[in-house]
């Protein structure tokens, strides 16, 4: 098999291919959206017939619809279960795109000399998972192809893939597997492969303060009456102490702590702290103590405050005390901290801390589990494999800072584990303005993913 040789073939058009499905606008979390929704549903289902598989279908759910296929050679080999999602965030803010966010269009920049794809969607998570599809067409073409595949491609992931675990328990038999192979995740750098070996958890709510029935003139009324929003800011400021520390009571109980040669372990990943920082346009770093920036990132569990509303906010000025102010509050968890447990603790604490003055409501919106792959398993060892053959060189295991619920769910469902071969980069700024992957990135991964088919087969026998 060689990949790099179809690669180098076929990559203007495999690049097409997927700017052809970024232009779709797959926003899951808005419903005006639903046509887009089923419109990119059928063009991956097109890309997997056309890749090689001898079965694909739509399956709908209460939600968006999820896009299964499959290219089973024989029953006695393995398989390999293939987990991505069509699905993109939001664009907003639009203002702060360079170009319109469906409108993809390649651009060079330092750290993408060969270009790189700008449009939402072009790294979280249609790219990586448009890799997948084509490594399969590669394998196919090559005749390659060591073992059976199945693709489960869905569209709810960013708003919590609320309809998933249905869909899995209604066909866990269509879906049975021996790993589940997902790009949703990043390396270090292009000049250091890595695997993805955890996953922290996730728990979002929203909360609702309210002060007076209606909105109150704040000359008559200020200084008498509670004004929600600084409440609501008062509130989620006592969260956290000078330290940075949660305060949430039994909020660290379950939390893992690891081993000073755990922790000495994760520092030989290369990192350069005045990059990160220069990054991102940040004068310095912040978190909690005692700990440094790629454990806060990855190994500790966090508190944010991922949007805050109320009041006027339109042009000009509108003196009142609003009667109500909003929230939206996601918590990172690590492994061992049960989603729904933590939710619970912080309804509880959010509630208690709230004066007579206001009535508060807390809206749990969705959660998952933390996850960690072991590094000495066959799964493991097929991935690691398969990036030397490539890169030349060893992946680093790496703990990732963000959540995809979904894993934990696969575990519990298949008793399969899963392997993260993500080739995003920190810098595609995934879910914000100006999402971008870099093409060298997007090849690499077809010419990659067809050796851990190879090697997992053959560690299998």
């Amino acid at each position: 098999m060689n990949s790099t040789a179809y690669v180098e073939k076929h990559q203007k058009r495999f690049i097409n291919e997927l700017i052809e499905l970024l232009k779709i606008p797959s926003i899951s979390a808005d419903s005006k959206y639903k046509a887009d929704m089923q419109t990119a549903a059928e063009k991956v289902c097109e890309h997997l017939k056309n890749a090689g598989c001898e079965h694909t279908k739509i399956y709908p759910t209460k939600g968006h619809p999820v896009v299964y296929g499959h290219k089973i050679i024989d029953e006695k080999l393995p398989t390999v279960l293939v987990y991505g999602h069509y699905d993109v965030q939001p664009p907003d803010p639009i203002d702060l795109w360079d170009s319109p966010p469906f409108e993809p269009v390649i651009k060079k920049t330092d750290i993408h000399p060969d270009g790189a794809i700008f449009a939402r969607g072009a790294c979280d998570d249609k790219g990586q998972m448009f890799m997948h599809v084509k490594a399969l067409e590669l394998m196919m073409a090559e005749n390659a192809l060591p073992c059976n595949v199945k693709f489960m491609i869905e569209g709810e992931e960013e708003v919590g893939s609320e309809h998933l675990e249905a869909f899995i328990n209604e066909h866990n038999e269509m879906l049975a597997n021996d790993v589940i192979l997902i790009s949703d995740t990043g390396m270090i750098s292009k000049d250091h492969p890595s695997i993805t070996t955890g996953l922290r958890g996730l728990s979002y709510v929203e909360v609702e303060v309210t002060g007076p029935n209606r909105d109150l003139h704040s000359g008559l009324y200020g200084g008498a009456v509670a004004n929600p929003i600084n409440i609501l800011t008062q509130m989620i400021a006592s969260l956290q102490d000078e330290n940075n520390h949660i305060t949430i009571p039994g909020f660290y109980d379950n939390v893992e702590e690891l081993s000073q040669e755990e922790r000495d372990k994760m520092a030989e990943a290369p990192f350069d702290l005045e990059l990160y920082k220069k990054s991102i346009g940040i004068g310095d770093v912040h978190g909690e103590e005692g700990y440094v920036t790629n454990e806060r990132n990855s190994i500790r569990p966090t508190l944010d405050v991922n949007g805050i509303w109320g009041g006027y906010i339109g042009e000009g000025a509108k003196t009142v005390i609003p009667s109500k102010a909003y929230a939206k509050i996601s918590m990172r968890l690590v492994p061992h901290q049960d989603w729904k447990e933590i939710t619970e603790l912080f309804q509880k604490h959010f509630e208690s801390i709230a004066p007579k003055s206001v009535s508060v409501k807390v809206k749990p919106h969705h959660g998952g589990q933390g996850y960690v792959t072991p590094i000495d398993g066959i799964e493991y060892q097929a991935a690691d494999k398969a990036f030397q053959d490539i890169f030349g060189k060893p992946a680093i295991p790496l703990r990732s800072g963000g959540s995809i619920p979904i894993v934990s769910l696969f575990e519990n469902a298949f008793n399969s584990k899963t392997i993260l071969m993500g080739f995003g980069l920190d810098s595609d700024a995934i879910h914000s303005p100006n999402e971008h992957f870099g093409i060298w990135n997007f090849l690499k991964g077809i010419e990659t993913i067809p050796h851990f088919y190879k090697h997992f087969a053959a560690l299998k026998e």
